[in-house]
């Protein structure tokens, strides 16, 4: 009777000890298998993070046409941080694009990282008054640059553009006075001056958009010396402070800045710096007193103004 009960007891203690073991081998596995499962959803996440896509812009350059849009691009891409639709997109102002939708104007932007800025320019939106309601409704967060000139040297610009490519298709043009003025006074209606009116457009965006998600650049400035705009911009666009004035060179013969990054240079292409076409002095008189209530209330609604015309 003693041998059995004492058998028995040895049992039990052969059985706890094994079960012992066995718990323990099932944690250590269990451990294992999380810190895999938590390394794996770790490097998924990690991976996604650092994942290039095409995503929708988080600042837009809206205009204005022949104001420096371009330069003002092409400088800020410069930035590291930033990467830039490579042509207008035109998608918020031209109806057969703005029906394709969200996923075609994805699709047109460039690919980034998530911890990149896309960028793009459309000079057209800022005088459509039809954009700034459905940029918002893209994204209300979204920051807009807006560069201006003194609206008559713009103006002229414009036209000189418009008669370049006319004369390049060979078609035929009015000289800038006879579409400027109609009866000796200065013509409301040309499409050009209505363009020069930041006031009237710049309305339309407040209407929509906060002020301070709206930045100013002065394009006269940013060809004088681009730098100073430069820091400006990149202090809105919540950029570190990447770009620096050895980025920029004066050109002599084209006479204006080029770029350098990574001992690269680049410059605007040819249609930048085209001289103007001709417009007399007493036209240009006309024009900039027509244009001086307008900048006065275009100067009151952003709180700065400039030495225009």
């Amino acid at each position: 009777m003693l041998w059995t009960v004492l058998f028995a007891l040895l049992l039990i203690l052969v059985l706890q000890t094994q079960m012992f073991v066995c718990l323990k081998e099932l944690r250590t596995r269990h451990s294992t298998l999380s810190l895999s499962s938590s390394s794996s959803r770790s490097s998924s996440s990690s991976s996604s993070y650092n994942k290039t896509q095409q995503r929708l812009p988080g600042a837009i350059i809206i205009g204005v046409r022949k104001g420096g849009t371009r330069a003002l691009l092409e400088m800020l891409n410069l930035h590291p941080d930033v990467e830039v639709a490579k042509a207008e997109v035109h998608y918020f102002n031209v109806e057969e694009h703005y029906r394709r939708g969200l996923d075609w104007y994805r699709s047109q932007m460039p690919l980034t990282s998530s911890g990149q800025l896309t960028l793009e320019k459309t000079p057209g939106y800022f005088a459509s008054p039809q954009v700034p309601e459905r940029v918002w409704n893209m994204n209300p967060a979204v920051r807009l640059l807006l560069i201006v000139r003194d609206p008559a040297v713009r103006l002229i610009s414009d036209y000189t553009q418009v008669l370049h490519n006319r004369l390049t298709r060979h078609k035929p043009y009015q000289p800038l006075e006879e579409l400027l003025l109609h009866n000796g006074q200065i013509d409301p209606g040309y499409k050009a001056l209505q363009r020069s009116l930041y006031y009237h457009h710049l309305t339309q965006w407040l209407d929509v958009f906060p002020k301070k998600q709206i930045h100013v650049v002065d394009g006269d400035a940013l060809i004088r010396d681009p730098f100073p705009e430069l820091r400006k911009a990149e202090r809105f666009l919540k950029l570190s402070p990447r770009i620096n004035p050895d980025n920029f060179y004066y050109n002599t013969t084209k006479g204006f800045y080029c770029l350098l990054s990574d001992g690269h240079d680049k410059c605007l292409d040819e249609s930048k710096g085209r001289p103007h076409a001709p417009l007399s002095a007493q036209a240009l008189r006309k024009l900039c007193r027509y244009f001086e209530k307008p900048n006065k209330m275009f100067f009151e609604m952003i709180g700065r103004s400039f030495s225009w015309c």
